[in-house]
C-alpha cells in the first residue's frame, strides 16, 4: 500500500495543558494539548463552539526549556466525543506571538 502524506507541515504529538478564551468573551477556559504543526493545533476541551469562531491560545509546555506560546486560532471543527463532555477541537493559527 502505498500512502503519501498529504499535509505541509508534520504534526507533532503533545500532551500539556492549555488556556484558551473566545473572541468576544470574557471567560478563559483551559484545555488538554493533542498536536500541533506550523499552521495548525488540536486539543480537547468541555467547551464546544462553532467552527469559524475566532480564539487566542496560550500554550505552556511541561519543561522549562521550551517557552510558552500564545497564539490566534479559527476553528476548522469541534467535534463531541463519545464522553458527551469533551470536545476536540481542530484549528488554524492565524498568528503566533
Amino acid at each position: 500500500m502505498d500512502y503519501s502524506e498529504k499535509r505541509d507541515f508534520l504534526r507533532m504529538d503533545m500532551d500539556c495543558s492549555l488556556e484558551y478564551r473566545v473572541e468576544g468573551e470574557t471567560e478563559s477556559y483551559t484545555g488538554q494539548m493533542n498536536n500541533l504543526s506550523a499552521t495548525g493545533i488540536q486539543f480537547t476541551c468541555q467547551h464546544g463552539m462553532p467552527p469559524g469562531s475566532q480564539i487566542s491560545v496560550t500554550v505552556t509546555p511541561l519543561k522549562d526549556i521550551t517557552p510558552p506560546m500564545a497564539a490566534d486560532v479559527t476553528v476548522a471543527r469541534c467535534d463531541a466525543q463519545e464522553s458527551g463532555v469533551d470536545y476536540l477541537v481542530a484549528g488554524q493559527i492565524t498568528k503566533i506571538y
